[in-house]
C-alpha cells in the first residue's frame, strides 16, 4: 500500500465505517439503537447489575446499569464478592421476570457490546417508576462507578452512597472496603 494511501478520504471513511459496524452502530433492523426509552421484559437477572432482556423486536439484549457497581458473582476467574449474592437477590426480586423501562444516556454499548441503561421499574413509591439504579445504590448494594460520558445522574448516586455509607447499610456494614 503507499504510503499517503492510509490518509485518504477514502479510506479513513471506509475504516470509521467498519469500525461502526463492528460496534453495533451501523446497519439496519436489529442493530439500529433505542433512540428514546423502550420497554422491555426481563427474561434473566445475571447479577447485581447486569440483566437480559427481551426487546420490542423479540431480540436479547443483556443490559449493563449505569453508573452503579455491584459485587461480583458471576465473573469468570474471581470468587463471589462480599454482598454479590445480596445485590443479586435484590436485583432479582425488584426486577426478574418483570417488564421495566431502559432508558440511555450518551453512549449507548459497552466495550463488550452490552447496552447500558438506567432501569425504571413501574408502580414504585406514589405510582411514580421505581430508578432501580439509585435503589440498589441506596440500599447499599452498589457503589458508584462514574464513566464519562455516561454520568447523568453521578452527583445523585454520590449522594445516596454516602447517606449508605453513614448508615452503615448493606456492603458498608458488612463488607471489607
Amino acid at each position: 500500500m503507499r504510503r499517503g494511501a492510509l490518509r485518504s478520504p477514502l479510506f479513513i471513511a471506509a475504516v470509521l465505517v467498519i469500525l461502526a459496524v463492528s460496534r453495533g452502530c451501523g446497519g439496519s433492523g436489529d442493530s439500529a439503537e433505542p433512540s428514546g426509552p423502550v420497554s422491555v421484559k426481563v427474561t434473566h437477572v445475571v447479577d447485581g447489575d447486569t440483566i437480559d432482556v427481551r426487546m420490542p423486536g423479540g431480540g436479547e439484549e443483556t443490559v449493563r446499569y449505569i453508573g452503579i457497581d455491584t459485587p461480583e458473582t458471576v465473573k469468570p476467574d474471581t470468587p463471589v464478592q462480599c454482598g454479590g449474592p445480596q445485590a443479586h437477590a435484590v436485583n432479582e426480586r425488584l426486577v426478574g421476570g418483570r417488564t421495566v423501562t431502559l432508558r440511555f444516556d450518551a453512549e449507548h454499548r459497552d466495550v463488550y457490546g452490552r447496552l447500558l441503561a438506567y432501569v425504571y421499574l413501574p408502580g414504585g413509591p406514589g405510582g411514580h417508576p421505581l430508578f432501580v439504579n439509585a435503589e440498589l445504590v441506596r440500599r447499599g448494594l452498589a457503589r458508584t462507578l462514574t464513566i464519562r460520558p455516561n454520568d447523568s445522574f453521578a452527583s445523585l448516586f454520590a449522594r445516596l452512597a454516602a447517606r449508605a455509607g453513614a448508615a452503615g447499610r448493606g456492603l458498608w456494614g458488612r463488607c471489607p472496603l
